[in-house]
């Protein structure tokens, strides 16, 4: 029997991560990794906070709960072999206000029924012990949460799905997907790839790569622009590692927060503002097409009009050190404002439906000679490679390997 072809589109974390478990699964297989950009992982990948999430937020039973909890071990094991900088370090979930009691005690227990270790409601004086700057009446303690290098991670991946016999094929950008005795011809920037299986792992382009398959644009990545602060060297103290607001369910974003980075720092944030390009890293960064494809969309007029608050308030925080600032007292109150500087900021791929609500899970459309991964922002990272195993056992069968 012929060696299968199966071609990813896309050489982001989870791209990566499905060429390696494929690789694994499917030895005989030929598997190339196109992916637009000079080098893998340039998107989400690599513009995150850098946190190992262990699935404390997520619906018990969802896609994303189970792949958080098991993915987070496999990726702190893989960390490990490989020598990839990261710690396991434990997060604070911080109750700001009597009112947020509640939910936390929810998340507690959600936290619980998704398997996670550890868990521990705190009082002030206990939060304190762990970091003494916090704020609020009472936290829940995390202690599986940490940090990882991603960059370091993608380098890896990308080493090993070589080693193994895989292809990566740089500058690489999908423009058309021509079906072809029974599989795939994907033309791109760097000539034409034969696939007997297309796997889209597309990210920010998701939504655009099954069109060309062929699929309805029903689902569709609307890119929200995350932006951070730096807290100054001489006041970082304040924070020890990761301190978290409780999220409000009224609103999809967990809130601002303070994470302590890998390679160095105190980084704080994000914010959500819609970005105007879908690499759209800097507020001056405009990209009219995928602006026109946001805003002609009935799910974002949708979203807007149910959240009208929020977004105003998101936005005026963008464009405000003051209003940023004193989200991040709440936490932190000791935080001025002439501690921060301007960081960094990530685009969130969120895949929204047509009336506007935000597509919580993973999603996974599967066909007969491919497979849509059209939703996997936040915890994708951590979860890359589980998600990856999903995906190759997924494929694997259908292939009647």
């Amino acid at each position: 029997m012929e060696a299968q072809r199966i071609v990813i589109v896309g050489g982001g974390i989870v791209g990566l991560a499905t060429a390696l478990k494929l690789g694994r699964r499917l030895p005989r297989a030929r598997i190339t990794v196109l992916e637009k950009e000079s080098q893998p992982g340039q998107h989400q990948s690599s513009h995150n906070s850098g946190v190992l999430h262990c699935g404390l937020y997520y619906q018990p039973g969802s896609t994303k709960a189970r792949l958080a909890v098991s993915g987070i071990q496999e990726m702190i094991a893989f960390c490990r072999e490989h020598n990839i900088p990261h710690e396991v370090c434990g997060k604070l979930v911080v109750a700001v206000e009597e009112s947020e009691l509640p939910r936390l005690n929810a998340l507690q227990e959600r936290g619980r029924q998704n398997g996670l270790q550890g868990l521990k409601l705190l009082k002030r004086e206990q939060m304190r012990e762990i970091e003494p700057h916090v704020g609020g009446v009472a936290a829940l303690h995390v202690p599986q949460e940490g940090i990882a290098d991603y960059p370091k991670v993608c380098a890896v991946l990308a080493t090993k799905v070589s080693e193994q016999g895989g292809r990566i094929v740089t500058r690489a950008k999908a423009i058309a997907l021509r079906p072809a005795s029974g599989g795939w011809t994907v033309e791109t920037t760097a000539g034409d790839f034969e696939a007997d299986f297309l796997v889209n792992c597309a990210g920010l382009h998701c939504d655009r790569v099954s069109e060309l398959a062929g699929e309805k644009r029903e689902v569709r990545i609307v890119p929200f622009r995350g932006e951070y602060y730096q807290i100054k060297p001489d006041r970082q103290f304040l924070v020890r590692n990761l301190i978290y607001p409780v999220p409000d369910p009224q609103f999809p974003f967990l809130g601002v927060h303070f994470t302590r980075l890998i390679r160095g720092g105190i980084e704080a944030g994000p914010n959500a503002v819609l970005a105007l390009s879908r690499e759209g890293y800097r507020k001056t960064d405009v990209n009219l097409g995928d602006l026109y494809d946001a805003l002609s969309f009935s799910g974002l007029r949708r979203f807007l009009s149910q959240h009208k608050r929020m977004c105003w308030e998101e936005l005026k925080r963008s464009f405000s050190r003051r209003l940023f600032c004193e989200s991040l007292q709440r936490l932190v109150p000791e935080i001025r404002e002439g501690d921060l500087e301007r960081g960094g900021a990530g685009v969130r791929a969120q895949a929204m439906s047509p009336d506007g609500a935000l597509i919580q899970d993973f999603h996974f459309v599967r066909r007969r000679n491919a497979l849509h991964v059209l939703n996997a922002p936040s915890p994708a990272a951590t979860a890359s490679l589980a998600i990856g195993e999903e995906i190759a056992v997924q494929i694997e069968r259908d292939l009647g390997q």
